[in-house]
Parts: structure tokens; sequence; C-alpha cells
């Protein structure tokens, strides 16, 4: 009987986790396509293509503005619910993005759509965990991170053919269906729990923590785009260290915070998100910024034919998802982090030596092994932030980890531009040659390599439990 209800819930946690990766793989997609179909979009609205960047700011903007917020309602209003509501909201506005028809109205529905994405990532990261044992951890988050391997790469391939062929509506239209099966998914499989007492909302750290995410993440966003000079940069990455800071500070002294900051006492939290986990987060969400430039700026290829090479490096991602639970199981998560990273990081360096004459075999098999070790350094971060992580830290966990995954994100886009274009001005180029992305694939792998070497630290059974890690099997037998 023990057997038949631990495969019974293991099933369960395995049908949650796919319930969820199918709402984040329509949030990341949409993040990763629209770029694809500015340039048509700002032809239909009567604006030059410049003024359409707005669009990706605005969302970006809102979507920071309320993660902070998105643990608190978890608990307050129940997790399954908040989640139904925040794939409604995006999908409903996904809907009016595509029936847009002026840039005004275009700018109010991405910004309604960012604050549906901001409650998403964390709510649904929340489900996962209230529904999977610690056993079967490692696989559900494998699950939902999938989406944000492929949905980077598909992306812009996707969004470029849909733009071609279709129209850029679909864009946004795409994912209607792919909501309405979201929320019939949710209310059939993911079932209801009995939420903790979230107590009063706290409104100072709420404005303190959204005021310094937003910051850091605008100024991140307007050093790849912004031509205005260093200062405006400046200013707001400094405003948002220091209201990140206020925040902080805040949290430590009052009784009932927002969010609960013990998280970052358990070491493996820490050191997954904070500290070297953020530093490689940063490497692997340059790589996919990275390459389609190298191909097309470099190679001088069309946007097909590199996505060719994207599909290679995708299908490196999927491969790995099956062989991921049983070499955390063989070898535990130290020897993971640090030998994977290693693999990854050297294979980002490599695609910086990519010239005329290597040759297509060779750019295929070392874009693969890319996309293989990066999905098994992703999925193993993911799984180790939360391995220690008590039941009563799970929510502001969930919503700290979402935080730093976008501040992460939108550094390492930060980092390779800013390597680019240094390389580039120092040639006295107008634009990235192939020379300058060799300095830029550079730069990024040394990240990598000394994030992963920082993983050293760990003891050789952190996070045994999830990972079932040989010796620690061994010695629960015993």
């Amino acid at each position: 009987m023990t057997d038949t209800n631990e495969a019974a819930s293991a099933r369960q946690a395995k049908i949650v986790a796919l319930v969820v990766a199918v709402s984040f793989f329509m949030q990341i997609l949409d993040g990763t396509i629209v770029a694809t179909s500015l340039p048509q979009m700002a032809a239909s609205f009567g604006v030059q293509p410049v003024s359409m960047s707005i669009g990706i700011t605005v969302y970006m903007l809102t979507m920071s503005a309320f993660i902070p917020l998105s643990g608190w309602l978890g608990d307050r209003f129940g997790a399954r619910r908040v989640f139904l509501i925040s794939i409604a909201v995006f999908t409903a506005a996904s809907l009016f993005c595509g029936l847009s028809s002026t840039l005004g109205e275009f700018i109010v529905a991405r910004a309604i759509q960012g604050a549906g994405s901001a409650l998403m990532t964390p709510v649904g990261r929340i489900i996962v965990l209230k529904n999977a044992r610690k056993s079967e951890l490692v696989q559900a988050i494998a699950l939902i991170t999938w989406p944000a391997l492929t949905a980077p790469v598909v992306g812009p391939v996707l969004g470029g053919f849909i733009t071609t062929y279709a129209s850029w509506h679909w864009n946004f239209l795409i994912n209607i269906p792919i909501g309405l099966i979201g929320l019939a998914l949710v209310l059939r499989f993911v079932p209801e729990q009995r939420e903790e007492e979230a107590g009063r909302l706290d409104v100072l750290g709420f404005v303190l923590s959204a005021a310094g995410l937003t910051l850091l993440l605008a100024a991140l966003e307007l050093s790849v785009k912004w031509s205005g000079g260093l200062l405006p940069v400046a200013a707001m990455f400094g405003g948002g260290v220091l209201f990140s800071y206020l925040a902080t500070r805040h949290f430590l002294k009052v009784p009932n915070p927002l969010l609960d900051l013990s998280a970052f006492k358990v070491q493996t939290f820490a050191l997954s998100t904070l500290s070297a986990g953020t530093a490689c987060r940063v490497a692997i969400n340059a790589t996919p910024f990275l390459l389609p430039l190298l191909f097309q700026l470099g190679f001088g290829m069309s946007s097909i034919a590199a996505g060719a090479y994207l599909l290679v490096y995708f299908l490196g991602n999927l491969g790995m998802k099956t062989v991921t639970t049983p070499l955390l199981a063989i070898f535990g998560f130290r020897t993971v982090l640090v030998v994977n990273g290693l693999i990854a990081s050297g294979s980002i360096i490599a695609c910086g030596f990519f010239g005329e004459n290597t040759s297509t075999l060779l750019i295929y098999a070392v874009l693969f092994i890319a996309g293989l070790s990066r999905s098994m350094e992703f999925t193993a971060l993911n799984t180790l932030s939360f391995a220690d992580i008590h039941a009563a830290q799970r929510s502001s966990a969930s919503t700290l980890s979402s935080m730093l995954q976008q501040v992460s994100m939108l550094l390492g886009v930060a980092v390779a531009a800013a390597a680019l274009n240094i390389s580039a001005a120092s040639r006295g180029a107008l634009r990235p040659e192939l020379a300058d992305f060799r300095w830029a694939f550079l730069t990024i792998g040394i990240i990598g390599v000394i994030a992963c070497l920082r993983f050293i630290k760990l003891p050789d059974n952190a996070g045994a439990e999830v990972s079932r890690h040989r010796r620690y099997v061994k010695k629960l037998e015993k």
C-alpha cells in the first residue's frame, strides 16, 4: 500500500509540474517572441521602430513592480486561485495586445500583461513545492525549468516565422489557446490546499522592494538599449541599490515582513540564488542573446539560417532532461554544479572561437554540448535552491528566487552587450564583428568558471535528501 501511495504521490507531483510548465512556457515565450516583430508593429501603429521598445520596457517594469507581492498574495488568497487569476490576466492582456490598433492601447495591454506575468512564476513554483516531496523535487523542478531553457531559443525563430508568413498579431494571439488550456489544466489537476496565515500586508516593504527591483531592472534594460548617456543609467542603478538596501533593512526589523529573508541563512539557497547562482545564471542567460547575433552579425547569416544552429542548441537543452535525475543521484549536487559548470563555461568560451572556416559539424557538436550542460546546470541550481527550505519559508523563498532570476537574466544580457560594445569601440568599429564576439564569449565563460568553482565550498551531501545521492541513501540504509 505504501508503494502504491508513493507512486500516486509522484504521479500527482509530475502532473502538477507539467501543468505549471505549460503556463511558464506561454509566459517566457511571449517575452522572447515579441522582439522579432517590433518593426512590423511600428509600421502598423504609424510610429518609428525605436518607439516600440517601450512595449518591452513597460512589460518588464510592471512585472518587476508586482513580483515582491506574489508570495503574500499566494498565502492570503490561495496559491491555486492566484495562479488561475495570473493566467487569466496574462491571457486576456495577450488578446488585447493582438487587437491593439495604436501604440497607446498596446502599452496599456502590455502593462496589464506584465502584472499577470509577475505572479505566475513565483506562485506557480510555490504550487509545485507544495505538491512534491523532497524525493520528487528534482523531476518536478526539471519539468518547470524547461520553458526557461527552450523558450528563449525557440521564441525568436518562431516569432520571425509568424511575422513573415502571418502577422505580428499572432505573436500575441498564439497565447490565447495556450492560456485557455493552462486554465483548464489547473482547474482539473491542481488541488486546493490549506494556506498559511498571511497576516497583514507589509505596505512599506512592498513599496521599497518594488521600487528597488524596478529601478535595478530598468537600469540593466537601459544599459543595453539607451543612447542617452551613462548618467541616467547610473542614477537608476544607484536608486535601485538604495531602495533594495532600505527594503532589506526593513524586512530584518519588522515582525511580519512581506519577504522573510531567513531563507538566505540556508547555505544551499543563498549560494544557488544570491551569489554563485546569480553569476552562473548570468552566463546561462547571456548565451541565447549572443548566439543569434554571432551567426547574423559575425557570419552574415539570415535569421532562418541562424535558427538552424539554434535548433541544435535547443535539442541539447532537451536531451539532458532524461538523465538529470540519475546523474544527480550518482554524483550529488556539488560535483554536478562544479564539473558540469566547467563544461558549460568551456563550451561558451569555445563558441567565441567559431570562424568562417570552422566546420559545421564541430559547431553543431559544441552547441549541443553547450545546450546539454546549460540544461543540467540550470536544473541543478533551481532544485538545490529549495532543497533545504522549510514550509514556512517557501513563499518568500520563491519570490526572492524569482526576483534574483529577473536580475540575472537582464544582467547577463547587459554584460554580454557591454563586452561586445567595448570590444568594438576599442577598434573604432561602428558595430560588433567576429573578433568582438570572441571577447564577449570569453568574458561570459570566465564568469561561469569563477561561479561554478564557488560550489566547491558545499558539503558533499548538500541537498542529498532531494538528489537521493547514493552515499546518502547508503547511510540511511545502514
